[in-house]
């Protein structure tokens, strides 16, 4: 449950009907649908909520002492209780001996005993905006006050939508080394030895007898032959960036909101008449 416990009063009834009923262990009961105030003091004694499937029951629960918080209204009841207590038609008024029932059930002892100045222990509801005159000529209670005139507001839920910028994820670049095995055809040159024969004439005659006759000798030559250099260089080729871009879609959303109705009865029977 959250913080800022405030007790139940006539000004606070508007944020009752509707929330969410937990017992005193935390438990969901089920959610308010109708609050009682006493007739004599004008403060919030019972309230109805909605159990079982769908909501279909309404069992009565005491709130004299309960706590409204952030996320709801806690009784200092169990829910075993409530789901248990006495079946007692939510008509907007609780007789005498309907709330003596009640006072019974959850050993609150007598109306009387537990709750100071009720002269007459009997319960009108607190569903916003009816009206209701008793015995004693006094105007019913309102969730805006302790009492009201002949008219009632009306009010509606209205769907308010609008949007709100989430992180989906993130994306980033990161660069990473390739090898490839690449094939270049170099021309390579080599010297070679040739022996080249050359026949003695007038013109060559000179260098033939050049030196002895008859004599040993030999020449040496050295072979040169180029050999490929394999070498790799940097080179930039390209530059990449990471951008982003905003893209409108068109989603529909719905929601269920609630809105209060006004039924009109002949009858005006304070007893008789529907909260």
């Amino acid at each position: 449950m959250g913080a800022n416990k405030n007790m139940i009063g006539t000004e606070t009834l508007d944020r009752v009907i509707g929330q969410d009923v937990y017992d005193q262990s935390g438990e969901k009961i089920g959610s308010a649908s109708e609050v009682y105030l006493d007739d004599e003091t004008g403060q919030p004694e019972w309230a109805t909520v909605r159990t079982g499937l769908f909501g279909t029951k309404e069992s009565f629960v005491p709130i004299r002492n309960a706590d409204l918080t952030n996320d709801g209204l806690r009784v200092a009841v169990s829910k075993d209780q409530v789901k248990n207590a006495p079946q007692i038609d939510t008509d907007g008024h609780l007789s005498p001996q309907e709330e003596e029932e009640l006072y019974r059930y959850y050993g609150m002892g007598t109306g009387t005993t537990e709750t100071a100045g009720m002269a007459d222990p009997s319960m009108t509801t607190g569903t916003a905006g009816y009206t209701d005159t008793d015995a004693r000529g006094t105007v019913g209670h309102d969730t805006s006050g302790p009492t009201t005139d002949n008219a009632m507001t009306r009010s509606e839920e209205r769907l308010n939508v609008g949007t709100r910028t989430e992180q989906t994820g993130t994306a980033r670049l990161r660069k990473y080394v390739v090898t490839e095995q690449e094939q270049v055809t170099v021309p390579v040159s080599r010297e070679e030895v040739r022996v080249e024969r050359q026949p003695v004439t007038d013109a060559n005659i000179g260098d033939a007898l050049d030196g002895p006759n008859i004599s040993e000798e030999e020449h040496e030559v050295t072979l040169h032959a180029e050999r490929p250099v394999v070498e790799t260089e940097a080179v930039p080729v390209e530059r990449v960036r990471l951008d982003t871009q905003t893209v409108t879609e068109q989603e529909t959303v719905s929601g269920q909101v609630r809105k209060e109705a006004i039924d009109f009865e002949g009858d005006t029977d304070s007893e008789q008449r529907r909260r």
